[in-house]
């Protein structure tokens, strides 16, 4: 447990983003007047820019003026996890973190997932939407049961403990950051599911927070080259031994 007062333990929401012109100054709004009002670390929220097409830099850069505590970095390639990596190893934060932008989760599991590694002693913390005390609302059922098949599928291959491998939810703590990400090779989708498997492998400390999700009609995620690029990403991990 931390004994460190946490007004001075610093974190980083990042949210990366790709052509989310739509709805990135509503979304980062709220999601910056909820750290204001209920999250008692030094916080920083970091837009990480995929190499939008449309308006998003723009957008993220006059956001970057006007609201305090805001960051924007842009990257010249695509790739959520390419992203992360950018965000997460050039960040000095104790705790770095990220969410998907359409805040499909509601982020009252926020100040949890970011305790967890805070205060709690965890290494990484992880959003479920499978489980006790998790609720997933307006999920068409070939995502749902893609996302079942594919944890079960982690679990019969890996014998992994965590439930839900691709929630747009997570935390770590700079020493699991500096150490995992490097190990990462998949910068896009996959990036999540390779995160936890390294990290329980490894022996990282893993708490996973029951959300609330709510599905996102424009996700940008598309099933079947997901399903495609994830399935390639066990095999490797298996091949190398894990």
């Amino acid at each position: 447990m931390s004994t460190r007062d946490p007004s001075s333990i610093r974190v980083d929401a990042v949210i990366p983003v790709y052509n989310e012109q739509r709805v990135l100054e509503r979304n980062i709004t709220t999601l910056h007047a909820f750290l204001r009002a209920h999250l008692p670390y030094d916080w920083r929220i970091v837009i990480a820019d995929n190499a939008s097409t449309d308006r998003t830099l723009e957008i993220a850069c006059a956001l970057q003026r006007y609201l305090e505590r805001v960051a924007v970095l842009h990257l010249d390639q695509k790739g959520r996890g390419r992203a992360l990596r950018a965000a997460w190893l050039g960040s000095s934060a104790d705790v770095v973190s990220y969410m998907d932008v359409d805040l499909s989760t509601d982020l009252a599991a926020y100040p949890p997932l970011i305790r967890a590694i805070a205060e709690e002693g965890f290494d990484v913390a992880t959003g479920r939407r499978l489980g006790p005390g998790a609720t997933v609302v307006g999920r068409k059922l070939q995502r749902e049961i893609a996302s079942r098949g594919y944890n079960l599928l982690i679990k019969l291959a890996f014998h992994t403990r965590f439930t839900d491998a691709q929630c747009g939810f997570k935390a770590l703590s700079r020493h699991a950051a500096d150490a995992l990400v490097p190990l990462i090779r998949n910068n896009e989708w996959f990036f999540d599911t390779e995160l936890l498997i390294l990290a329980e492998k490894r022996g990282y400390r893993i708490k996973q927070i029951p959300v609330h999700w709510v599905d996102d009609p424009d996700s940008r995620v598309k099933l079947i080259s997901t399903a495609i690029e994830d399935l390639r990403g066990l095999w490797r991990l298996k091949r190398a031994g894990y």
